[in-house]
């Protein structure tokens, strides 16, 4: 029986063993963290992350080839395949502060993996790495090995949060890099034999090591480019009365371009594109390409540009101040079907709303008060620290209060953002929620998620991201 062991529990880790262990009876699979409270989650009813389906997945396989440990070194030492999925955050000092992967965790393991080892083992990089990673696992388990032999692979997950146990599934490719030796080949192989109990073989990718690392951050870079391309056009669809939505299915119908990831809106958020990005810059400047590096640059920055817009777009529609203003934010995950806040636009769009004093009732079906009162705590780059390395029992935001539904949100509020996507902001009796308000009432939609017009009809002043302005404001210009 082929042993897997996947070091980390968290986003990627989980679902993707959870999938491995369902499609493969005969493999037995254990996901191992030095975090307690995460592992005792992954062995409850109650799971530590919430995505559609994976609460099946695991329940038909925990207790029988799928088990979630902390014993971390005992499921180590047995496997054969040890997959890493460790925490990559972004430094937040010394070399590369701001840009660069800090490696800290990744080093640990691999040195923890050499340490242990008492058979040969293929290392598989599962979390998100900067090219040229892998060559500096491999040296630190050759000069710690004892005389064992390891082979590392890179294996990039594509994931989408929301859909992940979808993707697990059907994959629109599994990329498995590795070395191009005998060895190397043989280790591919034997991951290859894992996915293709499943994966249609057409699907399983193989490539160098190099290329395996930069494939991954070139599909989120140019992921994230999309949607700064189209935000880049709300702005001027504004600024020129076009319409958003219309330019983008229009442009999106080119089959050489397609319509995906053409939504505008308030920004993307996510683990993986702004961090992602941050290291390709830093790579390329690394090596000596600054051109390339600004032009990723540019991907970020409209991204913030975007944030800071909507931000000055509420406060100068209210009579430029939102001081002491009860304002409902409705969404704080950065995306519909997923309790993920990390790098959530509606962190930086909230700062800058308490940052004019305004006082926030958030509402989030999927996100606890803890985790929004953390969030907006916290210092950039924190939240990719493991839990126990996070700042603890953050002092709370005296100006946010969370509700437990959208209603209690908005009553007595003088204006709604809508921040994350979810289908039953699309529902709301929102003549309800006019009565209950402030006059005049806002809706400044970051999401384009609601039927404009209707809202006018009812009598809101409505702000939607990229279409036509309202006369009131047309009258009440945003200043950059």
């Amino acid at each position: 029986m082929v042993k897997i062991c996947c070091i980390g529990a968290g986003y990627v880790g989980g679902p993707t063993m959870a999938v491995i262990a369902l499609k493969c009876p005969s493999v037995e699979v254990a996901v191992v963290d030095i975090s307690v409270p995460r592992i005792n989650a992954w062995n409850s009813d109650q799971l530590p992350i919430y995505e559609p389906g994976l609460d099946d997945v695991v329940k038909q396989c925990r207790g029988k080839n799928l088990f979630f440990s902390t014993d971390v070194e005992k499921h180590v030492r047995e496997a054969d395949i040890v997959f890493v999925s460790v925490n990559t955050p972004t430094k937040t000092r010394g070399l590369g502060a701001g840009k660069a992967a800090d490696l800290t965790y990744w080093e640990s393991a691999a040195r923890m993996i050499a340490d242990v080892s008492v058979s040969d083992k293929i290392v598989v990089e599962k979390s998100t790495v900067p090219v040229k990673t892998a060559e500096a696992i491999e040296k630190i388990l050759t000069h710690n090995s004892k005389g064992i032999k390891f082979q590392i692979l890179s294996n990039p997950e594509f994931l989408a949060e929301g859909t992940a146990i979808e993707d697990l599934f059907m994959p629109d490719r599994v990329l498995i890099g590795g070395r191009e030796t005998p060895e190397g080949f043989a280790a591919v192989k034997a991951l290859k034999d894992v996915y293709s109990q499943w994966v249609p073989e057409e699907r399983i990718l193989t490539t160098n090591l190099w290329s395996a690392e930069l494939s991954k951050l070139a599909a989120n870079a140019f992921l994230a480019q999309r949607i700064s391309s189209v935000n880049a056009m709300s702005a001027l669809c504004e600024a020129t009365g076009a319409n958003v939505s219309e330019v983008s299915y229009a442009v999106g119908k080119d089959s050489r371009i397609g319509p995906k990831f053409l939504n505008s809106s308030v920004g993307f958020g996510g683990s993986c594109f702004q961090k992602d990005i941050l290291n390709l810059v830093y790579i390329c400047e690394c090596n000596g390409l600054p051109e390339v590096a600004e032009y990723w640059k540019q991907v970020i920055k409209i991204n913030d540009y975007q944030k800071t817009r909507f931000v000055n777009r509420i406060v100068s529609s209210m009579f430029n101040t939102v001081s002491n203003k009860k304002i409902a934010v409705l969404g704080f995950a950065f995306k519909k079907d997923t309790g993920d806040t990390r790098e959530t636009p509606a962190i930086d769009v909230c700062k800058g709303l308490l940052g004019d004093k305004a006082r926030l009732s958030i509402y989030d079906p999927q996100v606890t008060e803890d985790q929004i009162q953390r969030d907006l705590t916290m210092n950039k780059f924190d939240w990719d620290h493991p839990l126990h390395l996070q700042p603890m029992s953050p002092t709370t935001v005296k100006q946010v209060s969370v509700a437990w539904d959208a209603y209690t949100a908005t009553k007595d509020a003088h204006g709604i953002c809508i921040l994350t996507e979810w289908d039953e902001f699309k529902k709301l009796d929102f003549q309800r929620i006019f009565e209950n308000m402030q006059k005049p009432a806002f809706v400044f939609d970051g999401r384009n998620v609601v039927d404009a017009d209707k809202l006018r009809q009812i009598g809101f002043i409505v702000y939607s991201i990229g279409k036509p302005l309202d006369q009131w404001l047309k009258d009440m210009p945003a200043l950059a």
